[in-house]
């Protein structure tokens, strides 16, 4: 009977941690992903509504920063430098932030991401840029907190928030020919040193053709500026493997030596193992 009861006890116990109540928020999460040019922009939010509340003025104050949405940091991230109102704001990831103002907001696009809400001490030097963002008045109401990607052209779009009757639009500038023509030039230029090693590395792992292997790891280290000790040392591993332990030495020899100027303990014992190795044959 005590086993009976033990085994019902232990399923009701599992049950209720099993158990999950799943409710709506009320501030549900958005997610917004938009490709403007070549420069690609992330959005992540929670958007609040007005449930009849005053919202501009009110429920946010006109003059005091705002997380712009609810529960953690509202964030967004450019996959290139952007240009806003003449002031370069460099890729990556940031938290926004609104101050706003019956005619205008000014938008802060803050490094520090991990905050719940607004900061619990502003700190300036972590404002990348700040900017001001015309607003105008809406002859409908929205009732949810929205922010969007609107007008996108070849080489500009604007970052739009609206809620209530208020809209703010801040243009923003991407690179998109800066981008293109560096792809371009490439892409014509040719594979780069890191593309023939990786080719070398391939037919090498794969026990491919080690002849092309070696074409294009020697292709590699010969057009890398910084002729680096890892390039060399897989060209040894590919002579020997060929056969041409001689020329293996020699090259492991000079990836040795770089590899002791950079003190990378790793490949000065690896370059010496295999010396030695290849010395014996």
């Amino acid at each position: 009977m005590i086993r009976v009861l033990i085994a019902i006890a232990t399923f009701i116990i599992s049950l209720t941690v099993q158990a999950q109540i799943k409710v709506p928020q009320a501030s549900p999460k958005s997610f917004i992903s938009q490709t403007v040019g070549l420069t690609d922009i992330e959005i992540d939010y929670h958007r609040p509504s007005a449930k009849e509340r005053v919202v501009f003025g009110n429920l946010v104050p006109f003059g005091e920063v705002w997380r712009a949405g609810a529960n953690e940091n509202t964030t967004i991230s450019f996959s290139e430098d952007v240009t806003i109102n003449g002031a370069t704001l460099k890729k990556g990831k940031y938290a926004l932030y609104i101050t706003p103002k019956a005619d205008e907001w000014t938008i802060f696009f803050y490094t520090d991401t991990n905050n719940w809400g607004t900061p619990e001490k502003w700190d300036d030097t972590k404002v990348a840029l700040k900017a001001s963002a015309k607003t105008e008045l809406l002859n409908k109401n929205v009732e949810t907190f929205t922010i969007g990607i609107a007008n996108t052209g070849m080489d500009s779009a604007y970052l739009e928030f609206s809620w209530e009757k208020t809209l703010a639009s801040l243009k923003f500038e991407v690179p998109t020919n800066k981008t293109a023509l560096a792809s371009i030039d490439k892409v014509l230029a040719g594979p780069a040193p890191s593309d023939y090693f990786s080719a070398a590395q391939y037919y090498f792992n794969s026990n491919g053709d080690l002849n092309k292997a070696l074409t294009y790891v020697t292709k590699a280290y010969d057009m890398h500026e910084k002729k680096p000790y890892w390039y060399a040392r897989l060209k040894s591993q590919i002579q020997a493997k060929l056969g041409d332990k001689k020329g293996a030495i020699e090259t492991a020899k000079i990836s040795l030596a770089a590899a002791q100027a950079a003190n990378n303990q790793d490949y000065v014992k690896m370059n010496q193992d295999s010396i030695s190795e290849w010395s014996k044959n």
